[in-house]
Order: C-alpha cells, then sequence, then structure tokens
C-alpha cells in the first residue's frame, strides 16, 4: 500500500463570512444593557466586514424609522406572528424554549447569541461554531425564583402550583440547551460564577461596554446623591430612599416603573422623585452628584461605570457585578472610586453613607480616579477583547479542539 502524504489543513483564525447573530427580541419596549452590547457586537463584525444575519424571537424595530436595525432583515420565530407577540413577547414564556428552536440557521458557520432567556438555546449543528454571551442565566428560574414567587400577581390569584412547574421545566430546558453552546461568555465574575452554579460549565468574562465618552467629568460638584434606574423591585430603591430619609441626606431619583407610586410615599422631605430623564439630563445629575447610589443585585450594572465616566463615586451594595466595576476605599486601592456596603439593608446602607459623609470620603475619591478607571470599559476595550475571544474559538473548532475559557487578559475587578 503506498504511503500517503496527508495534507496540514490549513487553520486559521479568520473568521468566516456567514455569521449569525440571535438576540431574545428586537424591540423598542426593551432597549437596556443587553441590547447595547448587541449593537456593539453587530458594530464589530461590520468593521470586520462580517454583516450577521440578524434573529430573534420577535422583531418590532426593523420597520421602525431611526433604529438602528431599520431596513435590516431579521429572522423571527413563531410568536412574531401570534396576536401581540410582537409587543408582549415575555408573556409567552412557557412557549420561548420552543420558538427559539424553530430559527433555522442552517446557512451560518459561525452562531453568536446574546441571551438572558433563551437565545443561547438557538438549534446549531456540529459544523457550526456557537459562541453566546450571556448577560445572566434566567434569574426568576434559579436564585431569584421564591422573590419572584412573592411578588407574582399570577400567584396571588391562586396559580402558584402552575407557574412553579413552569419554572421549573424552565430550568430544566435552560441547563440542557446550555450544554449546546460551545463557548460561553460572561459578563463579569458574578455570571460566571452563576454559570457554573446552575449549568456546570466555564465561561470568559468580557465586561460589557460602556460610552464614557458621552460623560463629561470635569463640572463641579454639588451635595446631592444620584439613583437612576426602573424602578421595579429588584433594584431596592426603597433602600436608597429609607437610608436618606433616616440621614437627611438630599436625593434625587431618576426612572419610571411599577413601583414609583410606592417609593413616592416613602420618600421624605430631602428625597426627589423626577421620573423619566432625558439622556442629555442624566448625564448632567451624574456630572454634578455627590455620589451615585446603587442598592440593587447586578450581573453586571452599567449605570454605576456611567456615573464613574462622569466623575462621580459610588456607593452600592458589595455583591455582584459592581465586585468587578467598583474599587472600594475601605480596600487596598490606591485610587478608589466608591465604596460597597455588606448588607442589602436600608442600615448597612445608612452606615455607609454616614461614614461617606463624616470622614469626607466624597473629597478623597478624585473625579479623576473615577473617570480613569471607567475607561477601561469604554467600547473599544470591548471590542477588542471579544474579537480576540471569537478568533481563538473558531481556531480551536476549526482544529476540533474545546476552546479555553480562561481568560489571560487582566481583569478589572481583580484588583479590587
Amino acid at each position: 500500500m503506498p504511503f500517503v502524504v496527508h495534507r496540514v489543513p490549513d487553520w486559521s483564525d479568520d473568521l468566516p463570512n456567514r455569521i449569525a447573530l440571535v438576540h431574545e427580541w428586537f424591540s423598542p419596549r426593551s432597549t437596556g444593557g443587553a441590547e447595547l452590547v448587541v449593537e456593539a457586537i453587530d458594530g464589530l463584525l461590520a468593521d470586520l466586514e462580517r454583516s450577521p444575519q440578524l434573529a430573534a424571537l420577535v422583531d418590532a424595530e426593523s420597520d421602525r424609522p431611526g433604529s438602528w436595525l431599520f431596513g435590516r432583515r431579521v429572522l423571527t420565530s413563531p410568536i412574531q406572528e401570534l396576536p401581540f407577540g410582537r409587543s408582549h413577547v415575555q408573556q409567552f414564556l412557557p412557549l420561548l424554549p420552543y420558538a427559539i428552536e424553530q430559527i433555522d440557521l442552517g446557512a451560518a458557520e459561525l452562531v453568536i447569541s446574546s441571551s438572558h432567556l433563551v437565545a443561547k438555546g438557538v438549534l446549531t449543528g456540529p459544523d457550526q461554531l456557537h459562541v453566546s454571551y450571556v448577560h445572566t442565566p434566567v434569574r426568576y428560574a434559579w436564585d431569584q425564583m421564591h422573590a419572584y414567587l412573592r411578588r407574582s400577581t399570577l400567584v396571588r390569584a391562586g396559580l402558584g402550583p402552575l407557574i412553579r412547574q413552569q419554572l421549573h421545566k424552565l430550568r430544566q430546558w435552560d441547563q440542557l440547551s446550555a450544554q449546546r453552546v460551545d463557548h460561553l461568555i460572561a459578563n463579569s465574575r458574578f455570571t460566571a460564577r452563576r454559570i457554573r452554579q446552575y449549568w456546570r460549565r466555564d465561561a470568559e468574562v468580557i465586561h460589557p461596554p460602556v460610552d464614557v465618552e458621552r460623560f463629561c467629568w470635569t463640572d463641579p460638584r454639588d451635595d446631592v446623591y444620584l439613583c437612576v434606574g426602573r424602578l421595579v423591585p429588584y433594584k431596592r430603591v426603597d433602600l436608597v430612599i429609607e437610608a436618606c430619609n433616616r440621614l437627611g441626606l438630599p436625593l434625587v431619583v431618576i426612572g419610571d416603573g411599577p413601583e414609583r407610586s410606592r417609593l413616592q410615599a416613602l420618600a421624605g422631605p430631602t428625597v426627589r422623585l423626577l421620573g423619566r430623564q432625558s439622556q442629555e439630563q442624566v448625564e448632567a445629575w451624574m456630572a454634578c452628584c455627590r455620589a451615585f447610589v446603587y442598592a440593587g443585585l447586578e450581573d453586571f450594572g452599567i449605570a454605576p461605570v456611567e456615573a464613574m465616566a462622569a466623575g462621580a463615586p459610588v456607593i452600592g451594595f458589595g455583591q455582584g457585578g459592581l465586585l468587578d466595576t467598583v474599587r472600594c476605599a475601605t480596600g487596598s486601592a490606591t485610587e478608589p472610586t466608591g465604596l460597597l456596603f455588606r448588607e442589602q439593608t436600608a442600615g448597612s446602607l445608612q452606615e455607609a453613607l454616614q461614614w461617606f459623609e463624616e470622614q469626607r470620603v466624597w473629597a478623597q475619591i478624585r473625579p479623576e480616579f473615577c473617570r480613569s478607571w471607567a475607561e477601561r470599559f469604554r467600547p473599544d476595550a470591548f471590542a477588542s477583547r471579544l474579537e480576540a475571544s471569537l478568533r481563538r474559538a473558531w481556531t480551536a473548532h476549526q482544529r476540533g479542539c474545546a476552546v479555553d475559557a480562561s481568560d489571560p487578559a487582566e481583569m478589572p475587578g481583580l484588583q479590587l
């Protein structure tokens, strides 16, 4: 039998031409941090001359003038055709795992999903590489289930057993679908730990992009404390208001949501709820506030980084994503950017605020410290790290190797 010389494959880290980008939904009713990440990924691929095929459960953006998706073709699921599917996709929660699996990405060589619910569950074949950027495992199906059930109007209406069964099924599908992804990327170390806990998978950490250039950090600062965000229970704005009430500190709350009436009733004479404000008004308040106060438990939390970009110190709950983003003044950081309190209670936050005032910590945390630290989360840093990750994953896929989830790059949070 003649000796056969096999040609060594020409492995390359150059990304393929056929790429699909999958998100949960494109809707003007949902324009948070996850949507900013999807837009940033799409921009990166455009810069690499790899315009992706977009896909989502529903699309209510591509026909809306002014949207970054206007005129784009988006593959959708059967939910798109259901009554109120485009406007109230979350109401079809039991159908969403089934629906995402109906999207056909057969032509794509590389699939990138941006997932906080079911996008990672899109079906791919053995010759396709699937990289998923995970904003969070489904909060209300895992560690926040009991808090979710306590607030649920459906549970109060007597449907508790049915809701619990649906969440049990969602947990099973969530864990199963996570095993189909080739490479997982988490938006923070906290999210990576949750991925490890619930999915038994390792994940690389790449922090989301923050548009720091929008913010001015050199303006004179006032004595007002600021809280910005959706007024929903898990943000724990009630703790911020209660702590400022006790200390008589001036507080401005910006945002709207189902908690607004309750929070308005809770607010004392030094607390003002301004409701929804324009982006320019939020930037102006961040540029002049004494500190930005944040009591919620977030997987990452873009707003605190935006505040630091505006030169404002952050006083936040010392768990979750803030451990990656805030350099605590009570730690070993030489250029601190804020103060982290230990317990998610009004009393713990009150102690932090009191120490921040009495020790004049606000004068020790310089605006230039905050701005310099926030620069680490700028969009070009995100794009550079994500591109490198995608190229490593694609090379490993071509070689038939597992993707290494370890991240050799310096992670900001490790310096805290």
